[in-house]
C-alpha cells in the first residue's frame, strides 16, 4: 500500500508540474494569439481594432488583460474539468475537444498499432539473436536495423514515397488518410483505401523504431544468460525453447517495459514529422499546425494529454513489474 500511494503522489506532483510548464511555455513562445488572429484578418481582407481582437480571444478563453496568476488558475481548473476551451489558430472558434476528437483515432490506429508492432518484433528477434549470439541472425539483422533506426524519420518517409508512390504506376498512396470523395463507414472500399493509405507512414516507424528494441532485448538477454538460475535450468536438461522464453527472455523483458511505457505514451502525440511529410490528419500534424498559428488551447490540450499519456503508461508499467517482478516487491 505504501509503495502504491508513493507512486500515486509522484503521478500527481508530476503531473502537476508538467501542467504550469504547459501554461507557461507557449506563452514564452515567438508571436501571440492576438497577433496570428490580426494577420489572419488581414489577410482575409477584415479591418479589425485592438478592442475587437480582444473580445474575441475574450471568447474563446484567452483574455491577455487578465493577471498572469488568474489566467494560470483558471487554466488549471479548465483543464481539470476538460473545458479546453476553442481553437484561435486555423480552425477558428471550433471547440478544442472536437478538433482532438476527430483527429485522435487516426494516430491511435497508425501510429499505435506501428509502435506496439515494433515493439513485439523487436523483443522478439533481440530474444533470438541474444540466446544464439554470434550466429547468423546476430550477424546481420541487429546491426541493419540499428543502422535504420538511426536514418531521421522525414527521410526514410521520402524514400519510401519515392520508391512506391512516384511514377507512372505508383503502388501506394502517400498523401492523406483515405481516397478522396470516399464516405466514411464500415465498407470493404473504405477499408481498404485506409489501409492502403497507412502502410507508407506504418512502415516508416516500423523501420526507425525497431532497431532500438531489438539492440536493447539483445542486451539484455546476453546479460541475463549468464545469470545463475539459467545454468541451472540447462543443468537440469530444461528444453532450449523453454529457458528461452520462460526463464531467459521473461527477465530480460522486464527492463524493457519501461521504455514501451514511454513509447505507448508518446503516441497520443503522434510522429509528428511522419504525419507531416505524409499529410495525415493525425494529432502529430494538428501539433505542428497549432504551433504555427499559436494556437494556445490547442497546444495546451495537446501537451496535457501528451503527459497524462506517458504518465498513466509508466504507472501501469510500474505495476506491472511490481506484480511480475518479486525483487521488485521486496524493493517496494
Amino acid at each position: 500500500m505504501r509503495y502504491l500511494i508513493r507512486r500515486l503522489g509522484f503521478f500527481v506532483l508530476t503531473l502537476w508540474a508538467a501542467m504550469t510548464l504547459n501554461f507557461f511555455i507557449p506563452r514564452m513562445m515567438p508571436g501571440s494569439p492576438e497577433q496570428a488572429l490580426r494577420e489572419r484578418f488581414s489577410k482575409g481582407g477584415s479591418v479589425v481594432s485592438p478592442e475587437q481582437l480582444r473580445t474575441v480571444l475574450a471568447e474563446f478563453g484567452f483574455d491577455p488583460d487578465k493577471n498572469i496568476l488568474l489566467q494560470y488558475v483558471e487554466y488549471l481548473k479548465a483543464m481539470v474539468t476538460g473545458h479546453w476551451g476553442v481553437s484561435v489558430g486555423s480552425s477558428l472558434g471550433v471547440p478544442v475537444t472536437s478538433l482532438i476528437g476527430d483527429a485522435l483515432p487516426w494516430t491511435l490506429g497508425l501510429v499505435g498499432i506501428s509502435t506496439v508492432l515494433a515493439f513485439v518484433l523487436g523483443t522478439l528477434i533481440g530474444t533470438i539473436a541474444g540466446w544464439r549470439r554470434g550466429g547468423l541472425i546476430d550477424g546481420i539483422v541487429p546491426p541493419v536495423f540499428i543502422v535504420t533506426s538511426a536514418l531521421p524519420y522525414f527521410w526514410v518517409a521520402l524514400l519510401l514515397i519515392s520508391l512506391f508512390a512516384i511514377g507512372n504506376n505508383p503502388l501506394l498512396p502517400n498523401d492523406f488518410n483515405y481516397e478522396q470523395g470516399l464516405t466514411p463507414g464500415f465498407n470493404g472500399e473504405f477499408i481498404l483505401s485506409v489501409l492502403k493509405h497507412g502502410i507508407l507512414p506504418a512502415g516508416t516507424i516500423l523501420i526507425t523504431a525497431v532497431g532500438g528494441w531489438i539492440l536493447t532485448m539483445r542486451n539484455n538477454m546476453i546479460a541475463t544468460l549468464a545469470e545463475d538460475y539459467v545454468r541451472m535450468a540447462r543443468a537440469k536438461g530444461i528444453p532450449n525453447r523453454r529457458i528461452m522464453f520462460g526463464y531467459a527472455g521473461r527477465n530480460a523483458f522486464l527492463p524493457n517495459l519501461s521504455g514501451f511505457a514511454m513509447s505507448l505514451g508518446f503516441v497520443i502525440s503522434g510522429t509528428i514529422l511522419v504525419e507531416y511529410v505524409f499529410n495525415y490528419p493525425g494529432l502529430g500534424y494538428m501539433f505542428y499546425n497549432a504551433t504555427v498559428s499559436t494556437d494556445y488551447p490547442l497546444l495546451q490540450a495537446l501537451f496535457l494529454l501528451v503527459t497524462l499519456a506517458v504518465l498513466i503508461c509508466v504507472l501501469l508499467c510500474d505495476f506491472a513489474v511490481f506484480l511480475l517482478d518479486p525483487r521488485a516487491r521486496t524493493k517496494g
